[in-house]
């Protein structure tokens, strides 16, 4: 619209400029009368493209008339609208914000504001450093409301004051080692309850809440850190005992194997079998090359005399 303006203002000059040089040649009527023309025009397109709105992606235009804000809202795209009409585009994409003191870049790279990361306490009195990012957006049929009631700073009047009432209210209700570990998620999931009921008429959209750090006095850290490492020597002692029960129960296996072989073997050899042996040990040492051998008694009880040469090979 300030393009058409000046236009419209450097048209009439040149118009004018024009007018004093034909004034000589020209009547003064005709002259008049082309301005005007030119004047219409000019109005009438300003009107034409005042009455015109786009409204970019992710966004909705809040149309206010003399300070009245109306309830219906301007969609994406090009909207005819009535000149006089005052519209404001408010962003309906979804937002974060941080608290953080770490500059890195924000999840999906969303629009976001940051600030310090908060400070809270738990119920055991410890202070803790929190890295919080919420996402949230903005409703778009709410979008009229909002700005009638808490205008285009909604941000820094509720947006922000509940994120940090809901993550210090319910801190307390937690001992700190369980936020920095095992209830982390129950931790979340109460405040973002917490936060869904401070923004629920308001016009604002809880989408997620991400606990990125939790930063523990440096005692407690150690103690912490000293506890993880007990429980893993813990674990390391509990895979070598049942290692060696493991060795110990297959070498109880074993023995009852060689026993019961033996028991096996004890049984089934007879007398008749050892004089049986005895007898073709001798024969094998009569075929031997050997020019001579003794044959010496023996106790029949005992095992015979055997070619332990020949049974090795």
């Amino acid at each position: 619209m300030t393009g058409i303006i000046i236009f419209l203002i450097i048209a009439i000059i040149v118009l004018t400029v024009v007018k004093g040089q034909l004034k000589a040649n020209l009547q003064l009527e005709k002259v008049t009368d082309m301005l005007r023309v030119v004047a219409g025009v000019g109005i009438l397109l300003t009107v034409l493209f005042a009455s015109i709105v786009q409204i970019g992606p992710g966004e909705v235009g809040v149309q206010n008339l003399f300070g009245n804000v109306q309830e219906s809202i301007l969609r994406s795209g090009l909207n005819l609208v009535n000149p006089l009409m005052e519209v404001q585009k408010i962003d309906i994409k979804t937002q974060a914000y941080t608290m953080s003191g770490a500059n890195d870049q924000d999840v999906n790279d969303v629009k976001s504001n940051r600030s310090d990361p908060i400070q809270t306490l738990s119920s055991d009195g410890l202070t803790l450093l929190l890295d919080v990012t919420v996402w949230y957006r903005l409703s778009a049929d709410d979008a009229p409301n909002l700005i009638r009631t808490i205008g285009v700073d909604y941000e820094s009047k509720i947006v922000l004051p509940a994120i940090r009432t809901a993550i210090r209210d319910i801190a307390v209700n937690f001992v700190a080692t369980d936020i920095y570990s095992s209830k982390r998620d129950d931790y979340v999931n109460d405040v973002a309850k917490k936060l869904e009921n401070s923004f629920e008429g308001r016009g604002i959209i809880l989408e997620k809440v991400l606990l990125r750090n939790v930063e523990l006095p440096q005692k407690v850290r150690e103690a912490i850190d000293e506890k993880i490492a007990a429980e893993q020597r813990a674990q390391q002692m509990v895979y070598v005992l049942q290692k060696e029960r493991q060795e110990a129960e297959r070498k109880q296996v074993e023995a009852t194997g060689v026993a019961e072989a033996q028991r096996i073997i004890n049984s089934t050899i007879s007398n008749s079998y050892l004089q049986w042996k005895y007898i073709e040990t001798l024969k094998e040492l009569v075929n031997s090359p050997n020019n001579s051998f003794v044959i010496a008694p023996y106790d029949q009880k005992l095992v015979p005399m055997l070619n332990f040469n020949q049974l090795a090979k």
